[in-house]
């Protein structure tokens, strides 16, 4: 199953790129899923589908024409599914700690549920072979490195923590109980969230395998959203997804005249050199400003030729990981690919079994081969974009 990942600033037009993209895979052939993984759900509507205002399809897909599916994910739905007996402890904590009912049981669903849902569906789509290819429209980028990010973060809560919690519960339950009214989570509850995490295995592998998924990165040739386009590369680099491809959208055509729009034009061009520039490793598609919405089949079709002309949009277009190790001699380097960012603001540390790599809010735990287990890395420098790490 092929993967791809459309992605950036909120408002860029990710949305009706995801669409377009799945009518021109559908009319190839391809059995294709549309998935919005975005809390605010628009995937639906960029089809313009005939459908009540606050319809999702419960969260299921639905046929939207011949090969092609939709499908945008209901936290409230998931949670009932796949997290009945956590979500039920934390409202009950919260209520036991004076949170009112209705706010405890919104507050029970904690950041990351939604992600989560979202992969085991993707997880059990990849098991089942049950689409060719599956399109993500994503939350803008923090989201979306949130749900990338999940699974590395959840095998690291599982391996470090979730067993000592388990034992600390089963050993303290019996005494709390005697002495507080404050509720100690069962055994279900643990049971709950070891069933889910089974569920997940691979999902972290197929994410990272660029044979199976890439990143795309939806931009406007706009100053902010350029800084967040470039910040959003070297993230989702850091979390080792491969990035084939940027696309630029809503580029003012040459027919369009006027003191005004010449102004315009004049920043756009200054910005797309950029842009050139600074993607220059991976292709860039370019979409012009259409006159009118993107709503609906027919102009879905239209955006699809402007961007992918003739070709296959589920192609890739970059194969290398971003993050790799190679042994060179006696010293083993791990390569990671992190460009647009200063070696002063790269942060690492060394654990037994992991190395973890923090670039402002954000941090990667890179578990290590068992060879490199409890040794220290005896230097890292920068190569152009590689930050180049040596275990001797």
């Amino acid at each position: 199953m092929r993967m791809i990942l459309y992605t950036g600033k909120g408002g860029v037009g990710k949305t009706s790129v995801t669409a377009a993209t799945a009518i021109r895979l559908a009319e190839m052939g391809y059995r294709t899923l549309a998935m919005s993984v975005d809390p605010a759900h628009s995937l639906a509507d960029s089809f313009d589908l005939d459908r009540s205002l606050m319809d999702h399809g419960e969260g299921r897909p639905v046929s939207v024409r011949e090969n092609l599916d939709l499908q945008e994910i209901l936290i409230h739905a998931e949670v009932e599914r796949h997290w009945s007996v956590v979500y039920g402890y934390i409202a009950k904590l919260l209520k036991t700690s004076g949170v009112d009912g209705v706010a405890a049981e919104e507050l029970a669903i904690f950041p990351g549920m939604e992600e989560i849902c979202g992969l085991l569906y993707i997880n059990q789509y990849l098991q089942e072979e049950t689409y060719d290819v599956v399109l993500l429209d994503c939350a803008p980028t923090g989201e979306s490195l949130r749900f990338v990010s999940i699974p590395t973060t959840l095998d690291w809560y599982m391996a470090k923590v979730f067993k000592m919690e388990r034992r600390l519960a089963s050993i303290a339950r019996p005494v709390i109980k005697k002495v507080s009214s404050l509720p100690i989570p069962e055994d279900n509850y643990f049971s709950n969230i070891e069933y889910l995490f089974d569920r997940l295995q691979g999902i972290d592998a197929a994410l990272r395998d660029s044979s199976i998924t890439t990143v795309r990165l939806v931009t406007n040739p706009e100053k902010m959203v350029l800084k967040e386009t470039q910040r959003a590369f070297m993230y989702f680099c850091l979390y080792g997804l491969t990035i084939d491809g940027v696309v630029i959208n809503r580029i003012l055509p040459p027919e369009i005249q006027g003191e005004f729009m010449e102004s315009w034009r004049s920043l756009q061009q200054g910005y797309l050199q950029d842009i050139e520039s600074f993607f220059s490793g991976v292709p860039i598609w370019r979409i012009p400003l259409f006159q009118g919405e993107v709503v609906g089949e027919s102009s879905l079709k239209r955006l699809a030729d402007a961007l992918y002309g003739d070709s296959d949009p589920s192609e890739r277009h970059a194969e290398e990981a971003p993050i790799r190790f190679e042994k060179v001699d006696e010293t083993t380097h791990l390569y990671m690919r992190l460009p647009f960012v200063k070696a002063e603001e790269i942060e690492l540390s060394a654990f037994t079994d992991e190395l973890v790599v923090q670039i402002g809010n954000f941090k990667r735990h890179v578990s290590l081969p068992r060879s490199l287990a409890g040794r220290k890395p005896s230097g890292a420098k920068r190569k152009g974009d590689l930050l180049d790490i040596a275990f001797d």
